[in-house]
């Protein structure tokens, strides 16, 4: 019997979490003979899954803290799993025995970028090493690793020359199991009554979000833009801007309370705009695609990849040709066909190759 442990302590956080919650949905629907996982979650987390074979082990230890490096590691220390999966780069630096990692992106290293850009540009400073150490000694230490892309995967080669290419598996995401079992909110269409575009993310830097709103400014009524996605300082950058441009009556920040508002807006959007200027994958474009809603994107390689080659891109640098853009898809409206590539993208699938590469590392 192997024990393999999991780092589930961004269960409840969007990006990482929504990997998570998928990721153990489905590792959760099958039946083990021969390995007993341990879920390392936070204290106090409420999950939805449940395996005769999983052994839920609770926490203090935050992730990017000190406790990380000291109890994290003493506890990884004490239960000797017979492989780790470190599913953020975030982890103990001084564990040695075998794990695995998945790097969802290298976005923190092309970009500063993240909550930590609240903090005094010094100790900003002193994080961003951090970080570009810890997720070194992750690569290097790793027996295998999983990059959501080929993109990420190109350029994880790119940036650590030594890597072996047969290290890095690129496996896709895919659709939010959640949005197929919950309701709409309905109670929406009182709240937005004109036709609208949709983004749906967080407000950090390498999101763009700042051009597209300004790009807004040349697109013409009654169309209004919904950007939504959680309520923070990089959020309130936002409402900012948007008065500063006088776009307070057709610019509107919407700040979830569960994934029947998003499921809403896919269905009833007049397209997704996604201005990214870095991804890793892309979890909004593939639920869009499941949605059937038009996706307007950037010109950036991870959406290459994810999209139809007809697909409407633009210059994210340019919210001049965002507005261009987005006025070609209003004259010529058209929906490329999502269906025929859907398939690539599927979190079950994910979690198949997942467990593959766990038997796989255990092997070596």
């Amino acid at each position: 019997m192997k024990t393999i442990g999991i780092d589930a302590r961004l269960y409840s956080q969007t990006g990482v979490g929504t990997y998570l919650r998928n990721f153990l949905h489905f590792l959760a629907k099958k039946t083990y003979t021969d390995i007993t996982f341990l879920i390392y979650l936070l204290e106090g987390e409420k999950t939805s899954f449940e395996n005769p074979a999983f052994k839920k082990i609770f926490v203090p230890y935050k992730w990017h803290s000190l406790t990380e490096q000291t109890g994290f590691y003493a506890r990884l220390i004490a239960d000797k799993p017979d492989l780790m999966h470190f599913t953020y780069f975030s982890y103990p630096v001084l564990y040695t025995r075998p794990f695995i990692a998945t790097v969802h992106d290298l976005t923190p290293i092309q970009f500063k970028t993240g909550k930590a850009s609240t903090r005094n540009p010094i100790w900003y400073g002193i994080k961003h090493a951090a970080f570009k150490y810890v997720l070194k000694s992750q690569v290097m230490n790793s027996k295998r690793i999983i990059t959501p892309t080929q993109t990420v995967k190109k350029q994880l080669l790119e940036y650590f020359p030594s890597l072996s290419t047969d290290k890095v598996w690129a496996i896709y995401e895919g659709v939010d199991n959640e949005l197929a079992t919950i309701p709409e909110n309905k109670d929406l269409a009182r709240k937005y009554t004109k036709p609208y575009f949709l983004y749906v993310g967080n407000f950090y830097q390498h999101k763009n979000v700042e051009t597209l709103i300004k790009a807004f400014k040349d697109i013409p009524e009654p169309f209004e833009l919904i950007l939504s996605g959680p309520n923070d300082f990089f959020a309130d950058k936002m409402e900012a801007l948007i008065n500063e441009h006088n776009l307070e009556k057709r610019v509107f920040m919407h700040h979830s309370k569960g994934r029947g508002d998003v499921k809403y807006f896919y269905a009833h959007a007049e397209a997704l705009i996604h201005p990214s200027l870095s991804e890793g994958f892309g979890l909004p474009l593939v639920e869009a695609m499941a949605a059937d809603l038009p996706i307007i994107a950037s010109d950036i390689p991870v959406f290459r990849e994810l999209l139809p080659s007809d697909n409407l891109l633009f210059n994210p640098s340019s919210s001049a040709d965002i507005a261009a853009t987005v006025q070609k898809h209003l004259k010529q409206p058209k929906k490329p066909l999502y269906k025929a590539i859907l398939a690539r993208y599927s979190f079950e699938t994910m979690t198949e190759k997942t467990l593959e590469l766990y038997y796989s590392a255990l092997s070596l």
